[in-house]
Order: C-alpha cells, then structure tokens, then sequence
C-alpha cells in the first residue's frame, strides 16, 4: 500500500472533514450539485453547509417534516474519496499507519507491512441513527462484552472486551443523528465528549478514541408549547 496514492502522508491529513472540504474547494459548484435540488434550499441553506464543510465544522439542520434534512446529510458521501483504506476486520476502520484499538496496534506490530487491507466505498462510509429517549450509552459508544472476555480469556478491564457502539464504528466516516435533542442528557455529553476530547469512559474503564467522526444532526422544531399550569387562588 506504501506504493499506492494512500501514502502514510495523505492519510495522516486525510479525515473525513477534510475529504469533504477538499471535493468541496475543487469546485464549489459541484459540491452544491450533490445536495437535492429545492428552490427553498438553493439559494440559502446549500451555500452555508458548503462553507461549513470548508470550515471543518459540524452543524445541525433544522427544518420542519419533509424539508429534505435527511436527504441533505445522505449526500455528504458524494463528497467523500471514492475509496478508502482500513485494516482488514477491524470493528472501527483503523488506519493502517496509525491505528487506535488494540486488536490492530498488536497486528501492526506482528505484520508490519504484510498486514490485511480492505477498502471501503462512501456508502460504507455514513452512520445515521434516529435519537429516541431509550438510546442507551451502550447504543452510541459502546459498552463492555462479557461473552467476549469469557471466549478469550480476558480480564473485563480489557479492550478487547470492548463491544463499540455506533460512533465508534463510524470512526473515519459520517455519523449523522437526527432529533438530537430527545437523546437524554447524559448520552448527549458523553457523545459530545468522545467527540470533542476523543475520551470516554466505558463502565468505569477510561478508553482513548480519537475518532474521525464528523457529526452532522437533523432535527425540527418543536411545533407545540406545553399546557400552562393552572394556579389555585
């Protein structure tokens, strides 16, 4: 793979944010191409994704039923590398030059440059997920697996008792949630947290996942107001 165009170099800069902005640079035209066609998005809502994209930053769309939200963040993968390569098997799409679970560090180590590689294509590349009040920590990020540590011989303090939920299996591509606000609190930190800091804590066992996620939310508005309370004299 040392000889292919992924060398260590492009794939050290090449997140997945950065992939977007780079097709998104080439031609902003194009990049305004792959979102659906909508007159009440053209003008406004497409030229600001694409200069979030450039920026590098995550954003929320917000907008009422059947405004086209979710069909907006599908088509992030257009702007994706048309291939991408991973360690073979890994849960969370390693890089080859710079893994971060444990399972692919050890194989680095052990095969060096006879280690597997497998490819991915931009539709492998999007995680979407519908946030709803019974989504669990252990939905998101993950939680630990006792089957795995009984079948291996592991301590549960182990990584490779580590069951990744679903930000973690999307490490190095899309992660869209949409209704970001029904999540509970406390998932919401801990998925603001991995994001931002790359560190989570997994029943009590502290995890560093530097991730490259870029998050992309969806959500509409809340169109009615709560009943007042009405008061005793």
């Amino acid at each position: 793979m040392r000889q292919s165009p992924f060398t260590e170099q492009r794939l050290a800069s090449g997140t997945s944010k950065t992939s977007c902005a780079r097709t998104s640079w080439r031609g902003s035209a194009k990049a305004a191409q792959s979102f659906p066609a909508s007159s009440a998005t053209n003008d406004t809502v497409v030229p600001q994704i694409v200069n979030a994209i450039l920026s590098r930053h995550n954003f929320i769309l917000l907008g009422l039923r059947g405004q086209a939200k979710s069909r907006i963040l599908r088509a992030l993968t257009t702007l994706l590398d048309p291939e991408m390569p991973y360690i073979a098997g890994c849960e969370i799409h390693d890089n080859p030059y710079a893994p971060i679970c444990r399972r692919c560090r050890d194989l680095v180590a052990k095969e060096a440059d006879a280690t597997p590689i497998a490819w991915l294509t931009p539709d492998h590349r999007y995680v979407e997920k519908l946030a709803t009040p019974d989504v669990t920590i252990a939905d998101l990020i993950g939680d630990i697996d006792p089957i795995k540590a009984a079948r291996g011989g592991h301590e549960l303090s182990s990584e490779f008792t580590v069951h990744y939920g679903l930000l973690p299996r999307a490490n190095r591509a899309i992660f869209a949630i949409n209704e970001l606000p029904d999540l509970a609190g406390k998932i919401q930190v801990g998925l603001f947290n991995i994001m931002q800091e790359g560190d989570v804590q997994i029943k009590g066992y502290p995890i560093r996942l530097p991730l490259d996620v870029p998050s992309y939310s969806a959500r509409t508005p809340r169109t009615t107001q709560p009943a007042a309370k009405s008061s005793r004299r």
